[in-house]
């Protein structure tokens, strides 16, 4: 992955670490997951599969790189000051859905219906 987001390689955000560095990436995520995403959820059209993503980065049956990916752009989603601060509106998200983005395509087949089932669950009850 050697997309480019301005100055930040969006292959270096999703790049492998050590496993105490997943490790801190998994208690980021969450810790921090859904007040980011219902912060976001309007600005990003695909926030079904973000949360599915969501469940199968937290999967312990996931494949540790695919995991280790998801984990990575979901941490690097949950950061409030990233390349784009979050709270510049209309744009705070633009460069987390292109990670995002890249992160989803390159596991999708990972995410099984039961992740997409409790991220339908999940919404449907922050919905309510």
């Amino acid at each position: 992955m050697t997309e480019r987001l301005d100055d930040v390689m969006i292959g270096e955000v999703l790049a492998p670490v050590s496993a105490e560095e997943t490790r801190r990436r998994e208690e980021r995520v969450r810790s921090k997951f859904w007040r980011t995403a219902k912060r976001a959820a309007r600005q990003i059209p695909f926030m079904d599969e973000v949360v599915a993503a969501y469940y199968c980065a937290l999967d312990a049956e996931t494949p540790t790189r695919a995991r280790g990916i998801l984990l990575a752009s979901l941490a690097y989603f949950v950061l409030p000051t990233d390349f784009i601060p979050d709270f510049l509106v209309a744009f705070g998200f633009t460069d987390d859905l292109a990670v995002l983005t890249a992160a989803i395509t390159a596991i999708r087949p990972h995410i099984k219906d039961h992740h997409r089932q409790a991220a339908k669950r999940a919404l449907d009850d922050n919905n309510r």
